[in-house]
């Protein structure tokens, strides 16, 4: 990745947003759970149970701080450029055995409706940084590959 703001595409965006949600609403699960400061703990499995759900709680909310930089920092980049391959392009590839297919580059391929190609893979490694029309070898599990860049952008 570029070290600057990234952008990110409306797939991505939308997922991002979706989990925000998610993690926000599991948040306030888990924190309903939590005693307040005059309910006094049990036993120590009482007390072990409390620090547990108290540890998740601070998980939702590393997740959720996590989620919503990203998506700061996207509003910060603006839109994917349609001229050079980045995070959060959506590109059209042709690959050696002249398959095409549409792939968003990403930073990680977890939901989606698109085939994502995280940035650090093989191929996102391969083809960030180019142009239309450039064609790239890279290797993968199996073997050497290679990729033609055919558009970029929605």
């Amino acid at each position: 990745m570029s070290g600057g703001p990234e952008p990110i595409s409306a797939e991505g965006l939308r997922v991002a947003q979706e989990e925000l949600a998610r993690l926000r609403a599991e948040r306030d699960r888990a924190a309903g759970t939590l005693r307040g400061e005059d309910d006094a703990v049990g036993d120590r499995a009482d007390e072990a149970d409390e620090l547990q759900r108290a540890d998740e709680v601070a998980r939702l909310d590393d997740r959720i701080a996590e989620v919503q930089g990203r998506l700061a920092e996207a509003a910060v980049a603006g839109a994917p450029s349609t001229t050079v391959v980045g995070v959060g392009s959506t590109v059209t590839v042709r690959f050696g055995d002249g398959e095409e297919e549409v792939v968003e580059v990403t930073e990680l391929a977890e939901l989606g409706e698109r085939t994502l190609v995280t940035w650090d893979s093989p191929l996102g490694k391969a083809i960030i940084g180019c142009h239309a029309g450039e064609t790239v070898a890279y290797d993968t599990p199996a073997g050497a590959a290679s990729a033609t860049v055919l558009a970029i952008g929605e």
